[in-house]
């Protein structure tokens, strides 16, 4: 952390009115200079999608009166460039969220655009922290003192922690989640990402011209114990999932998944050079 006040910048996927970001903003208000810079409406599921087919805009909002806050018409991702352009070139932690809806294993970690700006912000070098709560509407969060409460301390501490110390060595982000409710009971625990979370499913449906349209939807699976799915859902206690933006095989891994490959290049080699057609004409 630098030796001036410490550059924060607050987003989410919800969109700019979400209360999640107002609990996240209220969290990290004292701990630097804050910058508030969110989607106009919700993007949630974009990932680290970024706009390349409209222009991009930021919009001065009245919703605080004890910060400045902006909204884009872009994605979670998008505001991390456009925050870095219009407000400074460096920030010390990016912090997503509060998203309504855990983000927890694989499977929901690559699609969350909560996690998505938080991944991007690791992409440039900026420490990111994604926070995330297993509750399915926003007034749960609203109407849950105790727990929104909690949820304020715990991404406090967190993100002073990152800021002292950075994000640990071997990984690139965090990703909090949250169980539906936080009491003073509640445990914290470090925990992997499952790979899988839903059954995805597709609903069959009709218009009323009889046309067909479908919604994804999906049931949650047996987690596997001790991952995030299951410490938020079934032991309902705060998982913490250190993340790397490694896609790479790595090690042993990757020693044997080439010897493995080694024909295929030889095959498409040869089918590149006409080789393959004249080897099974001469077989033939």
């Amino acid at each position: 952390m630098s030796h001036d006040s410490p550059k924060i910048l607050v987003t989410n996927d919800d969109g700019v009115h979400s209360p999640g970001l107002r609990l996240l903003y209220e969290a990290v208000k004292d701990l630097g200079k804050v910058y508030v810079l969110a989607p106009e409406t919700p993007k949630s599921a974009s990932g680290l999608g970024i706009t390349l087919h409209k222009p991009l805009r930021i919009m001065k909002v009245k919703l605080w009166s004890d910060v400045d806050v902006y909204m884009t018409n872009g994605t979670p991702s998008d505001v991390i460039y456009l925050a870095i352009e219009e407000f400074s070139p460096r920030f010390d932690v990016v912090v997503s969220g509060v998203n309504i809806g855990d983000n927890t294993s694989i499977q929901v970690i690559l699609s969350s655009g909560t996690v998505g700006a938080a991944a991007q912000a690791a992409l440039l070098g900026i420490p990111g922290i994604a926070f995330s709560a297993n509750v399915d509407e926003a007034n749960q969060l609203e109407e849950d003192k105790e727990t929104w409460d909690n949820i304020k301390k715990i991404i406090r501490r967190t993100v002073l922690w990152v800021l002292e110390n950075g994000i640990p060595s071997g990984a690139d982000l965090l990703s909090v989640n949250f169980p539906r409710r936080v009491t003073q009971g509640t445990r914290v625990k470090i925990a992997p990402a499952a790979r899988m979370k839903f059954l995805q499913k597709v609903s069959v449906l009709y218009d009323p011209r009889g046309k067909k349209y479908y919604w994804l939807y999906g049931t949650l699976v047996d987690p596997e114990p001790g991952s995030d799915v299951y410490v938020v859902h079934v032991e309902q206690a705060v998982a913490i999932t250190p993340l790397s933006l490694n896609l790479n095989v790595t090690g042993e891994a990757w020693s044997r998944i080439v010897e493995e490959l080694k024909p295929v290049v030889r095959m498409l080699e040869a089918e590149l050079a006409g080789e393959e057609e004249q080897s099974s004409t001469s077989e033939a």
